[in-house]
């Protein structure tokens, strides 16, 4: 399966070269103001995105020399004054400050080829009937509110409702800076344990659920896929409570015959609209296929660890006997489960993302 893909210039081994970042940003202003570079408005998209992306870069840097500066020059003449208060307040300042240059210095990371891309977000209920369709909607809700909190837009492209309660399997496609890059180590197994609200015994279950990120295709990045290959099958789209969204086979199924990777949509208005959005994210789901190979290739090569990958369980959730969500990859925990299950994500995505930096 060939890939091409062409990575930002101010970016070397994953670090951030800031002469080369400012001098880029110049060229992509005056490459922005040229009128024919909207001749062709991928690549016009494309440029902007990348000017976006830099001019915010540059000045979250600025913004957080500015601060440090001017938070030990109060801290500095507080001291003077012998004035505490001003101390404690410049001294919380600067712990803001360091976690957010953390995070910065964390998103520096994310260089990889598609780090940058929006991402695809599948989520599949584990056996378990009704217990495991519930635990999957909850994911599901998990992941929307943590889109929601980061300003990231997202829709769904497909959804499969459950039998009772929740939903059998769902696609969303999640837009937004970084979305893959920041996505991409949730791909895996999420556990949940608990109280069972549909047993009217009120025993403990154990319920699994399965997520996969794949980052959105754009024209840096090329696939081929013989048609020959694929398998294409329609059928009606149906939401809640088997409610045909309309009256015609109009969702669209693609299976890539060789891997088994199969893509679905059913949000489009048409057959042709759902077929083109399936394929891209069939191609997608390849790519990122291909990447896991490389990365498992490289690990092996190099005697690195390689657990952070599909397949694999990365999380549990515990509501009962007591509150617990831990990352079983870089034992990050917390007992607040609600707010995690609410979309507080963060904490475990960044540990995940140093550990594979490391």
């Amino acid at each position: 399966m060939p890939l091409t893909y062409k990575t930002p210039s101010f970016y070397y081994g994953g670090i951030f070269d800031w002469d080369v970042s400012i001098a880029r940003l110049e060229e992509l202003n005056a490459l922005c103001e040229d009128p024919e570079l909207w001749s062709d408005s991928a690549k016009a998209q494309i440029l902007m995105r990348e000017r976006t992306n830099l001019d915010q870069i540059i000045k979250d840097v600025k913004d957080i020399e500015n601060s440090m500066n001017d938070n030990i020059e109060f801290i500095e003449m507080a001291e003077e004054e012998g004035d505490d208060a001003i101390i404690k307040d410049s001294e919380k300042e600067l712990y803001k400050i360091q976690r957010f240059a953390n995070r910065k210095r964390l998103e520096s990371l994310l260089s990889g080829e598609a780090d940058n891309n929006d991402a695809y977000l599948q989520v599949n209920a584990g056996a378990g009937g009704t217990e495991a369709q519930d635990w999957a909607e909850m994911i599901l809700r998990m992941y929307m509110r943590w889109a929601d909190k980061r300003g990231y837009k997202y829709t769904t492209l497909e959804r499969s409702e459950g039998d009772e309660a929740g939903i059998k399997s769902t696609t969303l496609k999640i837009e937004g800076h970084q979305a893959y890059g920041w996505m991409k180590t949730e791909t895996g197994v999420h556990r949940l344990v608990r109280i069972s609200p549909y047993d009217s015994s009120a025993r403990r279950h154990t319920s699994f659920a399965s997520v996969s990120i794949s980052p959105v295709i754009d024209d840096s990045i090329d696939i081929e896929i013989d048609e020959k290959d694929l398998r294409i099958d329609t059928y009606r789209s149906s939401g809640a409570g088997g409610q045909h969204v309309n009256k015609t086979d109009s969702a669209v199924r693609i299976t890539h015959i060789p891997t088994g990777i199969v893509a679905a949509c059913q949000n489009g208005r048409s057959q042709h609209q759902n077929k083109a959005t399936a394929m891209e994210m069939l191609k997608a789901r390849m790519y990122e296929a291909e990447l896991k190979k490389r990365e498992e290739t490289q690990a092996k090569e190099h005697g690195e660890k390689s657990d952070i990958g599909w397949g694999h369980q990365i999380r549990s959730y515990v509501l009962h006997p007591y509150q617990m969500v831990k990352d079983l990859r870089t034992n990050v925990e917390t007992s607040q489960s609600g707010a995690v299950l609410d979309g507080d994500l963060d904490q475990f995505l960044e540990a995940a993302l140093a550990h594979i930096s490391e």
